[in-house]
């Protein structure tokens, strides 16, 4: 009876040791976690955004037989000073056009995790275009695209 007794305290201290230790893990392991801070934005993301936008077809075509200039192709034509087909400035048509695609695949206002974003589009020392939205902060992803022959980069930054 005596070596029954010793047998159930022995085997109630293992399973208050596994308890014990099955806590610590637990703590351990939420606060390992918690310290992890997850990139809100990732570099590919604004390196795939900009070349999906230049992709993007405008509604402003470039001939009698309707075709139509992709953001690329505006961004080059309004660094030429050149119109389209129904006689809009190429650099107005790109401004409201990417002003849209960017205000919507980066939204800024309320709880977002996005604070802000900056486009820029340049030619050497003139600026083609200058789009910003929000606050700019200490945490940000950025990338550079060079287009064509005629220097131009684009640099679009979002901020978190």
């Amino acid at each position: 009876m005596l070596s029954e007794r010793k047998a159930q305290e022995e085997m109630v201290g293992f399973a208050l040791i596994m308890i014990i230790v099955a806590v610590i893990v637990l703590i351990f392991l939420s606060l390992s976690l918690r310290n992890q801070e997850e990139e809100i934005v990732e570099n590919y993301e604004v390196d795939s955004f900009i070349q999906s936008f230049l992709m993007y077809t405008s509604d402003c075509a470039d001939g009698y037989q309707p075709r139509y200039r992709t953001i690329e192709k505006l961004i080059i034509d309004c660094n030429k000073h050149e119109t389209c087909l129904d006689k809009r400035n190429t650099c107005e048509v790109l401004d409201f056009t990417l002003e849209e695609i960017v205000n919507e695949a980066w939204k800024v206002e309320g709880d977002r995790p996005v604070k802000g974003y900056i486009l820029q589009i340049t030619s050497g020392n003139s600026v083609i275009l200058n789009l910003s939205n929000g606050n700019t902060t200490n945490n940000y992803k950025n990338s550079l695209q060079k287009l064509g022959k005629d220097d131009i980069e684009i640099i679009f930054s979002a901020y978190y």
